[in-house]
């Protein structure tokens, strides 16, 4: 039998125009595609036919399938001599939970190759007319997540020095713990009319963005629902003359449909 492997592929932000060349070839060559809740459908349509499809999709407090046991059947596939490619939304290694996977690989003994993603941190803002740094407004950024690991004690991530450290902030899947940021942030010294966008599903035709302000986007976010990247400073305030994507026809740069859960029928595990 021969060896088998596992790619960890970046499927990017949304839009499948930004999945990169290495990614699409190695998606062409899968056996098994193991894929999360934010992989475009239109994306996995890429895998050959007669490749099995295995959703591993994950929402606030509910998981298709726990960590341990993606970790466990990315092994075994691999092990009974199939090429796997595990599509992860953005970046694997970018709150993907993609250094858990490599190294449960790593001691199980299966070969594995890592493909970077277009990760949601650059490239939403990015088509909401954000960037993340600008000359003169922001010369530092910082990614953070919203979503920590419930077993910690306290927060990992440090917002007393956050606050004021870097220019732009950065919140992946934010919706949940937004409150608790915007609270920690005026607490530490961020002035509350610092610029906020809150957007949802980004890159994607569904694309929803919200604008405020650290005083009152807390109330400009009810009724918003996963998935949310939220973008704090100043570089916030150029989207009114950078919102790019809504002058651009859609036969010159589409924007392409939102990621939906296509979950198999039939799916073998």
């Amino acid at each position: 039998m021969r060896p088998g492997r596992v790619c960890l592929v970046g499927a990017g932000p949304g839009d499948p125009g930004l999945l990169t060349v290495r990614a699409l070839e190695r998606l062409r060559e899968a056996e098994v595609v193991v894929y999360d809740r934010l992989v475009n459908p239109a994306i996995l349509d890429e895998a050959p036919p007669e490749a099995l499809r295995i959703f591993a999709g994950k929402r606030v407090g509910s998981h298709c399938l726990p960590q341990a046991a993606v970790n466990a059947l990315l092994v075994r596939h691999a092990e009974a001599g199939r090429l796997v490619v595990r599509l992860k939304g953005g970046d694997p290694f970018v709150f993907g939970r993609g250094g858990e996977e490599a190294l449960a690989l790593s001691e199980a003994g299966i070969p594995f190759e890592v493909v970077p993603g277009i990760s949601s941190a650059i490239a939403v803002p990015a088509y909401a007319g954000i960037p993340v740094t600008h000359r003169g407004i922001a010369s530092s950024f910082a990614v953070l997540t919203g979503h920590e690991d419930p077993s910690k004690d306290g927060d990992a991530v440090n917002l007393v020095k956050l606050a004021t450290a870097v220019d732009t902030l950065v919140v992946l899947m934010a919706v949940g713990s937004f409150p608790r940021i915007i609270r920690a942030l005026l607490a530490n010294g961020r002035p509350p009319e610092t610029p906020v966008a809150l957007i949802r599903w980004g890159t994607t035709e569904e694309q929803e963005v919200r604008v405020g302000t650290l005083a009152d986007i807390v109330g400009r976010a009810r009724g918003l629902e996963p998935p949310v990247v939220a973008v704090i400073g100043e570089v916030v305030r150029l989207r009114q003359r950078l919102d790019w994507a809504v002058e651009v026809a859609a036969d010159v740069c589409p924007v392409h449909a939102r990621p939906a859960v296509a979950v198999p029928s039939a799916t073998r595990v």
